[in-house]
């Protein structure tokens, strides 16, 4: 993420719970349990007279992984983007299990915008890596400064989940150094230091080189076979087909078709959805 939309009111404390004081820090930020971690109600957004959502309902449980599909300007990234606080929709509420509920039409704080960021992790299409700042000194900026986490233990952690991704050897290294996979897998780890409840996924792959898509994935899967909550963005099919346990085909600001991946790629309902699959796995038919 960028710094500016990395920063968060460094004086909270996490006394919300969100990170444990100790404990395994490549274990998942939310228990998967199959209960119910995430509602989103009739999220609405504009931006000036194009409504690029049109009342959005979403529901996400603990250890679920949910994947968002469908064309390019069809309000996927604006969903994640409201899920996280880096949009405000008009209207609509969005509630997680343990709080913040927050109901947009009527406005919301400082505060419940914060809360809402204390739940949640984003992964951006671009690394947007700290490029003054080496490997480590990106992963530990957030649990230092917004998270209050002890440095030694921040390291500690960011060590750990460097080695999960393979990249034990790249602590040291800036960003200018790495692959654009390698960037990607330090954005990930970045996002897993802050323990949250959910991951976001925004297209992880779609500014990568074809040969580097594999290495980035992989993780993904890895982290979605762990546990790990998430929704993600993709145009990747085949990998939505294989870690989603719903699938959301959006078109127009709405939600066209959602059911199991089995479905929605073998045999789907809607016919807006049959033209989009056919256009991406048969595109010369």
């Amino acid at each position: 993420m960028s710094p500016s939309e990395f920063e968060q009111d460094p004086t909270r404390s996490d006394a919300a719970g969100r990170r444990p004081a100790a404990g395994d820090p490549l274990a998942p930020g939310a228990t998967p349990d199959d209960a119910v971690l995430l509602t989103a109600r009739g999220i609405r957004k504009s931006f000036g007279e194009n409504e690029v959502l049109r009342s959005i309902d979403l529901e996400v449980r603990r250890g679920e992984v949910v994947v968002l599909i469908g064309p390019s300007g069809s309000g996927k990234t604006t969903v994640l983007r409201s899920l996280n606080g880096l949009e405000t929709p008009d209207s609509g509420v969005l509630d997680f299990d343990g709080g913040p509920e927050l109901d947009f039409a009527a406005g919301i704080t400082k505060q419940g915008r914060v809360a809402m960021r204390d739940r949640s992790a984003m992964v951006f299409q671009q690394h947007n890596l700290f490029p003054h700042m080496t490997v480590l000194e990106n992963v530990i900026e957030g649990p230092v400064r917004v998270q209050r986490v002890p440095r030694a233990r921040a390291i500690a952690d960011a060590e750990a989940l460097l080695e999960r991704v393979g990249l034990s050897d790249k602590r040291d290294a800036y960003p200018f150094a790495l692959s654009g996979g390698q960037q990607q897998r330090v954005g990930i780890v970045r996002a897993l230091a802050l323990r949250p409840d959910l991951l976001l996924f925004d297209e992880p792959t779609s500014a990568l080189d074809p040969e580097l898509v594999g290495e980035v994935l992989k993780v993904i899967k890895e982290l979605a076979d762990e546990g790990w909550t998430m929704v993600v963005v993709t145009h990747e099919l085949g990998f939505a087909r294989q870690v989603a346990d719903e699938v959301l085909f959006m078109d127009g600001g709405v939600v066209v078709e959602r059911g199991a991946p089995k479905d929605i790629f073998t045999n789907p309902a809607e016919e807006r959805t049959r033209r989009f699959l056919d256009r991406i796995l048969r595109p010369l038919d």
